[in-house]
Formats: structure tokens, sequence, C-alpha cells
């Protein structure tokens, strides 16, 4: 339903630099040893005081089989030249989930990106347009880098507001829900998407440390919200995948949805996103009410909805 094949990512202002790699890297090393404790490991622990949380630099070097002096310079940021196998074992001892695991990889092996393809606005094929149009009851939209919305359908207007009334560059998923009030709202456990949003863009700055975009995207949020400082600090990583989300509507009230995100196998890093209510459920007829009202739907409820208002 987009129907301005400009993305947010081509009508932002190309500023910053960039994110600090080396900074990211260390950081991310530092606050994952952190949470770990020796008896998690199956370290002795002798009841000394410990001047930092978690494992020391190296108790985590013995465990990954590497010398302190090589984890150290690691842990500083300095990747160069660090083997594929010096980060399995690392990512090993400090039992990092999968993403996270990927995650390092981006950070200590940086892939090269042409500075054109980052500036390059993000374009949704024709086909996948056609294909949102034709998904009828259950809301969907394209998401992008840095968490931008690219389309939508019907229904995730109705479900979610008319992203169409919004400015270009506030049709962001990070912007909307730390910067709009109407989302806080919207989203019964914000604080859990919240969290997933911050652990989403962190996914993306370690794929994309030199993306200015994205480093202005998160200067912004630091500098307007708290909550966003709070998260970015914590390094968390996540990948969009599946789960179930409680939503407040204005108009049909609570419903319990299911997501599931689907990347778009052209090359691309863009996602289908879905939503969709157990058959026969409350939810599901609230759906079908919302499909009757279309994208006036947050309208028609408290006068306050998601997305009735511009930037």
């Amino acid at each position: 339903m987009d129907e301005n094949p400009e993305s947010v990512s081509g009508a932002a202002a190309d500023t910053g630099s960039g994110l600090d790699r080396r900074a990211e890297l260390s950081e991310f090393l530092r606050t994952r040893r952190a949470r770990l404790k020796p008896e998690d490991v199956g370290m002795p622990d002798f009841g000394r005081h410990r001047r930092v949380p978690g494992l020391r630099r190296e108790e985590l070097a013995q465990l990954a089989g590497v010398s302190v002096a090589y984890y150290t310079r690691l842990e500083q940021g300095n990747g160069r030249n660090v083997s594929a196998e010096v980060l399995d074992a690392i990512a090993r001892a400090l039992r990092l989930s999968d993403a996270e695991h990927a995650h390092l990889t981006h950070l200590a092996k940086p892939k090269q990106h042409k500075k054109k393809q980052i500036a390059r606005s993000e374009q949704v094929r024709p086909a996948l347009r056609q294909l949102l149009d034709s998904i009828d009851g259950v809301p969907a939209y394209i998401s992008g880098r840095r968490s931008d919305i690219l389309a939508w359908n019907r229904m995730a207007a109705a479900l979610f507001g008319d992203w169409s009334e919004l400015p270009v560059q506030e049709r962001n998923w990070a912007r909307l829900v730390f910067l709009r009030p109407e989302y806080r709202e919207l989203f019964v456990e914000w604080d859990q998407k919240a969290y997933d949003m911050v652990s989403y863009l962190r996914m993306d700055a370690g794929c994309h440390s030199d993306d200015p975009r994205l480093s202005a995207l998160v200067g912004e949020l630091s500098l307007k919200s708290e909550e966003f400082r709070r998260l970015w600090a914590t390094h968390d990583v996540k990948e969009k995948t599946y789960g179930v989300k409680r939503l407040r509507h204005p108009l049909v009230g609570e419903l319990t949805l299911n997501f599931e995100s689907f990347r778009v196998g052209d090359g691309t890093e863009q996602a289908l996103i879905t939503y969709h209510a157990e058959p026969g459920s409350p939810s599901a007829e609230a759906l079908r009410l919302l499909a009757s009202w279309g994208a006036d739907a947050t309208k028609a409820g408290s006068g306050s909805g998601a997305g009735t208002s511009g930037a």
C-alpha cells in the first residue's frame, strides 16, 4: 500500500560517519563476558574479590584455548587477522546464541560494503507489492534496513495506523516505538517490543557498522529516548523470526496475534512480516471487524490511534 517508491532510507539525510566497529566489538565481548560467572562454565570460584562482574579475561581465554594477550587484543577491538576457528572457540566459551555468534563474526571480520550500496534507496519489487495487496484479512508489510517500513497492505494500515500519513523518514519502527506515544499504547507488552527493536538494530549495526544513516538513527534515538539509551548499552542482539504480540487497538480492543518473518530471497535484506490470529478466536473476529473499516479503523476508535497524526 505504500505508494511512494522511495524508501525511508532514501529520504533520510546522509549524515554521520558510521559506528565505531572496534568500540562495538570491544563492548560486545565485554558485556558477554560480564554475564558469565565461574560456576556457569564449570570453573572454581575461590571467593576472591572480583573487580569486574562475570569472568576475568584470563578465565575466558583459558576456556577458549587462546592466550590472554591474544584475547585481550581482541576485546580491545583489534580483530584483524582473527581466524574463524578462534571466533568459534570464543563464541563457545561465551555461550553465544547463533545470532550473537553471527554478530561477533560481523564485528571481527566485517564484509566490505560499497558506499554506493549503502547510500542507495531500498526498492520493493512490484511483484512483492502485488503480493501484499493480494493478502486478504492478514496484516502484512515489508521491512528493510534500519527497521524501515517500505510497503504494507490495507490490513496493516487498519491494525497499525495508516503509515502513508507519515513523512517518509518517519516510517521506521524504531522511531515509532520510541518516539510516538500512541505506539506505546498499541503494544500491550511495550517493554518487550522495545527490547526486540533494539536487538534487531544491533544485528543491523554489526553487519553495517559503516552505515552513516544507521549511525544517525542511533544518535537521534539516544538523544531523545532514555529507554533506547539503556537498551542500546546492553549490546543484546536478536534475529527477526516469529512469535506472539498482544496489541491494544483503539477500535476493537486487545488482540493476540502470531507474527511470522520471512526473508525476501532476492539479495536484499528485506523481510515480509505477517500477523494472524487463531481461527475462531476473538482476535480473529477483531481482525474481520478491522477489515471492514480498512485504514480508517484507528480513526474510528479513540481518535488517538497509531498513525493518525503526522510528524
